[in-house]
């Protein structure tokens, strides 16, 4: 009987690569002169967090936005990150972002998924191809398959 896993796994170390890129960037960028302005990834076993730190919501945005596009030159899809935070003030203007990466399916998801599969009574490659179109929140990718 075939079989595959399906997992949602970022690339780490395109992830970190993506961050220093943005450091970079926003180190020589002329607009965050002088500013607090930085991107922080943060590796505690599997949880693994990005802080975004700036001196006001328009930098904030600024930062997020060249991450953004670093991590999609990288080839990491945006999805794995967690948009839905809000920004915390640290002290006078200073705000810092905490964005959470996603590692891992999540019970709900997993339901799902398992219910497309089933419903659809397809060959492993048309079930792949099921997830990729209705399971759209999260960038799934498979590994383990057996023939």
């Amino acid at each position: 009987m075939p079989s595959f896993d399906t997992v949602l796994e970022p690339n780490f170390v395109e992830l970190r690569n993506a961050t220093d890129q943005a450091n970079k960037e926003i180190g020589t960028r002329f607009d965050f002169k002088g500013s607090d302005a930085r991107v922080e990834l943060a590796d505690k076993g599997k949880d693994k967090t990005l802080t975004l730190f700036a001196d006001s919501d328009f930098q904030l945005t600024q930062v997020q936005d060249v991450l953004m596009g670093k991590l999609t030159k990288r080839g990491v899809d945006a999805r794995f990150l967690d948009l839905s935070t809000k920004p915390e003030k640290l002290g006078g203007d200073k705000l810092k972002l905490v964005l959470p990466v996603k590692a891992g399916i999540d019970s709900d998801t997993a339901k799902k998924i398992q219910q497309l599969v089933k419903q659809s009574k397809l060959k492993v490659q048309a079930a792949m191809a099921l997830l990729r179109k209705y399971v759209t929140d999260v960038p799934l990718s498979f590994n383990n398959f057996r023939d």
